[in-house]
């Protein structure tokens, strides 16, 4: 059935400490949405942590992938969701609070004017927090490096805070994304912007994670300083 609720998608692996506290707010500030748990087999349980704590929240869902961990799958099973269920939009959004959860009402609105919308911390008034400097310059170098590449219009292409319209979310699934890890952030904005989609960044502060360890790998990194060229040429 069609509706006009929104499903807050928040992949996990190994977030125990900070999910409890996540949802709760997630829930309480978005009360005209759902929220879904798509853990990648955290071994700190992060699920089964979870469902004891809101279970019985008919807003609250959690889905256990197996397999080989994928940042990129985890979110496009979210995708397929949604449509399924006919969501009107989806929000993604990290668990380890570096986006800010109060952010998720605006991200909505903004949705009802463009399709993809981003919590961009690099357009005007976006800020980072708790970063050291060679992070920060890592950062606005990789998207800097995205850009000039593929000749993405935005300034925050690696932003895993979103919105997508259902429009959105049925195109990248017929696009038929491949990225695995952080590089399916690109892909996916690159693949909106390719089909005409209208993308709009809102300013938001990143701050570093308050609890658990970074999941970037070597494997991550490889991946996504292939993938831009990839997308340029097609591949």
């Amino acid at each position: 059935m069609e509706t006009d609720r929104t499903l807050i998608v928040v992949p996990t692996y190994n977030e125990r400490e900070n999910v409890g506290a996540l949802v709760v707010q997630l829930l309480q500030i978005a009360p005209e949405s759902d929220v879904l748990i798509i853990d990648d087999n955290s071994p700190d349980d992060t699920v089964a942590f979870a469902q004891k704590l809101f279970g019985a929240d008919q807003r609250f869902s959690t889905l256990a992938r197996t397999g080989a961990r994928s940042y990129g799958r985890s979110l496009l099973d979210g995708y397929h969701i949604a449509v399924e269920r006919g969501y009107a939009r989806l929000v993604q959004l990290d668990a380890d609070f570096s986006h800010d959860p109060k952010m998720v009402p605006v991200l909505i609105n903004a949705s009802r004017e463009a399709d993809v919308v981003i919590g961009s911390r690099y357009c005007r008034r976006g800020r980072v927090v708790n970063w050291p400097w060679h992070r920060r310059l890592l950062s606005r170098f990789a998207n800097q490096y995205v850009s000039r590449i593929t000749g993405l219009k935005v300034s925050d292409s690696t932003s895993g805070f979103r919105c997508y319209t259902r429009r959105a979310l049925q195109c990248l699934i017929d696009t038929r994304i491949t990225s695995e890890g952080y590089a399916f952030l690109v892909e996916t904005v690159f693949r909106a912007q390719r089909e005409g989609l209208r993308t709009l960044e809102i300013p938001i502060t990143f701050t570093d994670r308050r609890a658990g360890q970074s999941k970037m790998s070597g494997k991550v990194i490889f991946e996504s300083a292939l993938k831009p060229w990839r997308l340029r040429f097609g591949r």
